[in-house]
């Protein structure tokens, strides 16, 4: 009895052991991460090849194999499949999108956008580059940045070359037989010997100064440059779940009001506030800053700063401010200054930007909103973290030294400037 329980417990032992046994997984040559909101899987190759399973966005996968540009793809569920190479980010792509999601986060605000159409937001300022979401039509997102970025082709990948094994020979045909034949024979019979080269000609010193060869000498080729480099203007959005990424601007539109917008005659808002309330009566209004540019495609982000003020009398909005032909840069930022006059100070609304003064030097300028009058209160030196604004990180668009605002910024009065004039009132009297 005991015998047979054990030979049975042997028996039941290498069953489940066969039933466990599992196909051997193929080994993984890299990773990948889902670039998309989620991308499907297919059996096969084809796009019309049944669908074997999906993977969201930031999923890391297990690359299997790749063939053209399509790779093939395993999930932590084990579920392999096929899907479009130019879906899949690579380590680094996805440690620099989880980068810039962050650093967005401390970013300032530009202004609420919205798009057209169905538009994909890239990983970095380029056509090509992989996309991580997708905003879909009407949808709003706030711009934080801008960058102009060259535009760069696609260039299609190369097919991979068949190497033949060494030692193999592709099998002659029956006219390939007969040649060989007659080159047996021909090769039992030795070939002639080569003549001699002839000599050169006697006035070849001549020959090579001929005005023929002078005039060939003189012939320079005239080489075309290259066509100029095409660029993009791309932003910076956020999204309402925080992500980031890259949009081209020409995609977005600032959700200004239309009866500021009309006074815009063509040119693209890249920044807008709201800088006090009008108190109109029947409606609400508001006092707008906002940064605009005439054509684009520049490094800069805006050329013309102006601050729209609603006439309550005359039911209208009219330019309280502007400021033409400049050279500005993000952020513009909005804040409550203080300023002080002889009695007291006061809270006032007030706006930064960023600007280039005539030696090329970056200049903060803090203005101040009092009533319908807007005055400079302040100047400072900015300085960027990268020279280049091509390559220039994010952290530039983060106003590191803006002034605080409790910061009090005081002017001497009349009074004050006058004893600072008069010597007997010098602060080291005898």
């Amino acid at each position: 009895m005991v015998r047979c329980c054990s030979i049975f417990f042997v028996t039941l032992c290498l069953f489940l052991a066969a039933c466990s046994q599992q196909p051997e997984r193929s080994p993984a040559i890299g990773e990948a991460f889902v670039g998309p909101l989620s991308i499907n899987l297919r059996q096969d190759l084809t796009g019309k090849a049944p669908v074997v399973g999906t993977a969201k966005h930031g999923e890391r996968l297990d690359v299997l194999q790749t063939r053209r540009s399509f790779t093939r793809v395993r999930t932590k569920q084990g579920i392999e499949g096929w899907t479009d190479g130019k879906q899949l980010l690579s380590s680094q792509q996805m440690a620099e999108l989880r980068k810039i999601s962050e650093q967005s986060s401390q970013l300032p605000s530009q202004g609420t956008a919205t798009v057209f159409e169905i538009i994909n937001v890239h990983t970095t300022p380029n056509r090509n580059s992989p996309s991580s979401t997708q905003l879909p039509e009407n949808s709003t997102v706030e711009v934080i940045g801008h960058r102009l970025a060259p535009r760069v082709a696609f260039v299609a990948a190369a097919p991979t070359p068949t190497v033949k094994p060494a030692g193999q020979k592709r099998k002659p045909k029956s006219k390939d037989k007969e040649k060989e034949k007659e080159k047996s024979k021909s090769s039992s019979v030795p070939p002639p010997p080569i003549p001699p080269p002839p000599p050169p000609p006697k006035n070849w010193l001549e020959l090579s100064t001929s005005p023929l060869v002078k005039e060939k000498k003189k012939t320079a080729v005239v080489v075309e440059p290259p066509p100029p480099p095409k660029f993009d203007d791309w932003s910076l959005i956020r999204t309402k779940d925080g992500k980031a990424g890259w949009v081209r601007t020409s995609k977005l539109s600032m959700m200004i009001p239309d009866d500021v917008a009309q006074y815009a005659e063509g040119r693209r808002i890249m920044s807008y506030f709201k800088l006090a309330d009008a108190q109109a009566k029947e409606q609400q209004k508001f006092h707008w800053l906002w940064t605009t540019i005439a054509k684009g495609q520049e490094e800069y982000e805006f050329d013309q700063i102006r601050v729209f003020i609603f006439n309550t009398r005359r039911n209208r909005y009219e330019t309280a401010y502007i400021e033409r032909n400049v050279k500005g840069y993000y952020p513009v930022t909005q804040q409550q200054v203080e300023v002080s006059n002889r009695k007291d100070t006061y809270n006032v609304p007030g706006f930064s930007v960023i600007v280039e003064d005539k030696d090329g030097q970056l200049m903060r300028k803090t203005y101040a909103f009092e009533g319908y009058r807007v005055r400079v209160i302040k100047k400072e030196p900015w300085k960027r973290l990268s020279e280049t604004n091509h390559e220039k990180p994010l952290e530039d668009l983060i106003p590191s030294n803006a002034p605080a605002p409790e910061q009090a910024v005081t002017q001497p009065g009349w009074w004050e400037r006058t004893k600072q004039k008069l010597p007997f009132f010098s602060n080291n009297p005898k």
